[in-house]
């Protein structure tokens, strides 16, 4: 199992804009196989802040999903980015 996640930083004005743009590239990505999450939500307490979550079966499936193509994006700029690739060997409940 793949986990990408993360921190996007953009200017607090640009982050419902940012929001509202990746929507689609959400559901597309859900749809996809092999992904088992996929979520760009809102920081409850920091305004310029985007928490990235993704879960996915394999490294294909999600390079894959980066590789088919998409919705053409109008993205405010990032101020800073903070995500990373995680491999997963065992899941265990909590």
């Amino acid at each position: 199992m793949i986990i990408i996640a993360g921190t996007l930083h953009v200017d607090p004005s640009d982050r419902d804009r940012y929001l509202a743009a990746v929507t689609e590239v959400t559901r597309l990505a859900r749809q996809a196989p092999g992904c088992q999450d996929f979520a760009q939500a809102p920081d409850p307490l920091d305004a310029g802040r985007i928490n990235v979550y993704e879960r996915w079966d394999s490294d294909e499936d999600l390079d894959h999903f980066r590789t088919s193509g998409g919705p053409e994006l109008d993205l405010p700029p990032l101020r800073h980015a903070e995500v990373n690739r995680y491999r997963i060997s065992a899941v265990e409940a909590p």
